[in-house]
């Protein structure tokens, strides 16, 4: 912004500082509510006038105050994400997928991540509901009756993801992670194994799958199985340190379920290191099926989710609520798939 633009707007800066949709009125030299009309609904103004407007803008820096609109219309535009982690995470997937479909509609995201804390995840659903969004997608099924409560008093549209549940509080896209402990156990037995541990993460979804692994093994009548909890730790260097206290407890383990990708690289990186012959003294098998997993040696045994297909259907669902529009079929089970590779 020149200094004669400087000049003709300084009288009508509020005490801020911030330059105001008057500011750039009086610049375009237009009514300020002709200026609103240019901003909010371009095709109620001649296009003269527009550029007028517009030339304004680039020269002031002026951002339009979404959240007055918001007020104004009912509407912010924002739909508010809450996930775990987007570190080396199987989320990514899932939110960049969400936030280019929401894009193209019109809408931005905001994101938020709980770092799996109960804490952090209710500190933030008060303050995201506080916002009022268009709608919220959330990573995982509710589990606070307290967050239930309040988002069910929102209105807001919500959309619960990546599990299942036949009482979602509103929308759901997901798939059963006791199925896939099954399914998990099941493959490994007809690959002829016997020997079996888990290594998972001190989340609740993926104790699911570790429960389900286990009773699947169990019924089968084979020995009760190592299990590793590394807590809140999920990393290359917790997947190495569980392979070595399972191997100090059953030495004799020939296959190990990880409730992610990265504890299985650790896994998989601490044998190769024992110079246990991968998978023909030992298989592992991770969950996520993260894009680097398929280009290491040996490749990785993982569980699939099509987390695009995720991202994209809540959007859609989310969008569609936003609009007032009804959603036909509110629950939706993605599914899942087995990927074989080389570590199993």
């Amino acid at each position: 912004m020149n200094t004669n633009d400087k000049e003709k707007i300084k009288k009508s800066r509020r005490n801020s500082g911030a330059i105001t949709l008057r500011d750039v009125a009086k610049l375009a030299g237009v009514a300020p509510i002709t200026a609103s009309r240019a901003v909010n609904t371009p095709g109620q103004v001649s296009p003269d006038v527009l550029k007028k407007v517009q030339d304004a803008i680039h020269r002031t820096g002026y951002v339009p105050n979404r959240v007055a609109g918001g007020l104004a219309s009912s509407r912010s535009r924002l739909i508010a994400a809450v996930v775990p982690s987007i570190v080396v995470s199987v989320f990514v997937e899932t939110i960049e997928t969400l936030n280019n479909t929401l894009f193209e509609a019109g809408y931005q995201l905001m994101l938020g991540q709980t770092g799996y804390s109960a804490e952090r995840e209710e500190a933030l659903l008060e303050a995201i509901i506080g916002r009022r969004p268009d709608g919220i997608f959330l990573t995982g099924i509710m589990q606070s009756s307290k967050g239930r409560t309040r988002l069910l008093a929102s209105g807001i549209p919500v959309v619960e993801t990546w599990d299942l549940t036949p009482t979602p509080i509103d929308m759901l896209i997901g798939f059963s992670h006791s199925d896939i402990g099954r399914e998990v156990a099941n493959f490994l037995m007809a690959k002829g194994r016997r020997r079996f541990a888990l290594v998972h993460a001190g989340d609740e979804r993926a104790s699911r799958r570790a429960a389900s692994f286990k009773n699947t093994v169990a019924q089968r009548g084979f020995r009760e199985i190592f299990v590793d909890n590394v807590g809140a730790s999920r990393s290359l260097k917790s997947g190495r340190e569980a392979l070595s206290r399972i191997l100090s407890q059953t030495p004799d383990v020939d296959a190990i379920f990880c409730s992610s990708d990265l504890l299985a690289m650790g896994v998989l990186t601490e044998a190769m290191a024992r110079g246990i012959k991968v998978p023909r003294q030992l298989s592992i098998v991770g969950f996520g099926d993260v894009p680097y997993v398929a280009d290491m040696v040996p490749t990785l045994t993982t569980v699939h989710i099509n987390g695009s297909d995720i991202g994209r259907k809540a959007a859609g669902f989310l969008v569609a609520r936003a609009q007032g529009l009804a959603v036909d079929k509110p629950i939706v089970d993605v599914g899942f798939a087995i990927v074989q590779r080389d570590s199993a």
